[in-house]
């Protein structure tokens, strides 16, 4: 398939965000008809992709035709699942161009393959966790690790107005903060929450200064290339149905061989060992991947992520990562012209102006014609009465909420210390301010009409009040920086 070209969304207009709506079109009509049968508009593909007809009907011939047995075996049905778990990981290897420098091991999802490094790298007292303020609650997690082992956890901060990296003070924190032990440098490739894409050229400064860095992909990899012969983290993490939809279950971590000895697996289980011996309690670790795939992997499933790579591969990664740009560029643009009749906003929303370095989620927060706040479980309820699906809360990502919603450390640390049982809905009544936001992300199934019912929902709001919304939700008082 020839890539058509993506016009630039202030040029586009109102009716197309892009010219490649005649090749979406026709793919929604083949591979995502249940959407438009159910009446849905799903803008949610950050939090999980959609899964298309084609990869559901293959996965089902092949589970109708085939006998799979568990592959820790030599016979004939375990050979045959053993042959496309590999095939699927070889795959893998070659979406990502790693085969020559990675392991693939094969994970539950994204959160596990981020768990296996936690758990298994060697923090010592002398050893430094450097995050950015824009991470996942899995990546934050790590730090738990750290703790037990009595290390220290930095955090890099984000520029208030645009939500990327600031990169003085990261460079600093990377020169000045790491320890004598093993450090490492974790971040995302996008974010989850802002959809900004950080600066992968990072992976290498941090190198240089003697860290290991783990890179978290599962943000980014469902709609751009990530080139592992280019860019070379030690770790990197990745959930599959956030790029095709089916499985869910199946994620895997990237491991990078030079890497692998420096992570100490803490148990041992079925499939991780060639030898044990109960009377000596004596046991020999697997090499490779093998090591770190406790117990039977998910056989069944795991051949389809090879049918949905190539589903990726045959409508063209390049394809998609422009066309998700454009659309969410072009449907930041329409919203930021919604106003009130006394000529406030309707949303604010956070992040670059532009797009060029940025996925397909907007974050953003309403507002009602007096410049009250609405509670985002009062946008998010009205969506759902249209069959509009879109993400509120925090989004497992503190640091972004913290900083979107003005939360000093001091507030944070007087609220931690004045109670011994925490809630979000606690904490709002203590701060007096609403935290948390709405968040919309545009995808491969996505079409103009998705855009424009959207828009369509947030200019329905347009001159209204929100006092009953307010009492609602028991919210003394509501504001905003």
């Amino acid at each position: 398939m020839s890539v058509q070209p993506i016009t630039d969304p202030k040029a586009a207009g109102a009716a197309s965000p892009v010219t490649d709506e005649a090749f979406f079109e026709a793919l929604r009509r083949s591979e995502y008809a249940n959407l438009d049968a159910g009446g849905h508009t799903y803008l949610d593909f950050t939090g999980g992709n959609l899964n298309p007809r084609s990869l559901i009907e293959a996965h089902q011939k092949m589970l109708l035709e085939s006998v799979l047995g568990n592959p820790h075996s030599t016979n004939p049905t375990s050979q045959l699942a053993t042959q496309l778990v590999e095939e699927a990981r070889a795959k893998i290897l070659s979406f990502f161009n790693a085969a020559a420098d990675y392991y693939c091991v094969f994970t539950t999802n994204a959160t596990a393959a981020l768990k296996l490094v936690g758990e298994s790298y060697p923090f010592t007292a002398s050893s430094t966790l450097l995050m950015l303020s824009d991470n996942h609650n899995s990546v934050n997690g790590i730090r738990e690790f750290v703790k037990r082992r009595a290390g220290r956890t930095l955090y890099a901060p984000l520029n208030v107005e645009d939500l990327q990296i600031n990169e003085e003070k990261l460079a600093k924190l990377l020169e000045d903060g790491r320890g004598e032990g093993p450090n490492l440098f974790a971040f995302p490739a996008q974010s989850n929450v802002s959809g900004v894409q950080h600066p992968l050229e990072w992976i290498a400064r941090a190198q240089a200064l003697g860290y290991d860095v783990l890179l978290d992909g599962a943000a980014f990899v469902p709609t751009s290339r990530l080139d592992l012969s280019v860019w070379k983290p030690e770790f990197v993490s990745v959930s599959f149905y956030k790029m095709f939809g089916f499985p869910t279950g199946i994620g895997c971590l990237l491991l990078k061989k030079s890497a692998f000895t420096k992570l100490s697996k803490s148990w041992f289980a079925g499939g991780t060992v060639t030898l044990v011996s109960v009377a000596e309690q004596k046991q020999h670790l697997a090499d490779g991947h093998e090591r770190f795939e406790d117990g039977t992997l998910n056989y069944n499933m795991i051949p389809s992520v090879k049918n949905g790579l190539e589903y990726l591969e045959t409508i063209g990664m390049e394809r998609i990562s422009a066309r998700v740009k454009a659309m969410a560029g072009w449907l930041a643009q329409q919203l930021r012209e919604i106003r009130h009749d006394n000529g406030k906003p309707v949303v604010r929303l956070f992040g670059p102006e532009t797009f060029e370095n940025r996925g397909g989620s907007l974050v953003l927060t309403f507002f009602d014609r007096d410049g009250k706040l609405y509670p985002f479980q009062e946008v998010e309820g009205l969506a759902n009465e249209r069959k509009i699906s879109i993400r509120s809360g925090c989004f497992c990502n503190p640091g972004i909420d913290e900083i979107n919603s003005c939360v000093s450390t001091e507030e944070i640390a007087r609220y931690f210390a004045s109670r011994d049982r925490h809630s979000l809905p606690d904490m709002v009544k203590f701060l007096g301010r609403m935290r948390g936001a709405t968040r919309v992300s545009v995808g491969i199934a996505n079409v103009q009409k998705d855009l424009d019912t959207f828009v369509d929902f947030v200019a329905s709001l347009k001159n209204k009040t929100i006092a009953e919304a307010l009492r609602r939700n028991e919210i003394k008082a509501i504001s905003h920086c």
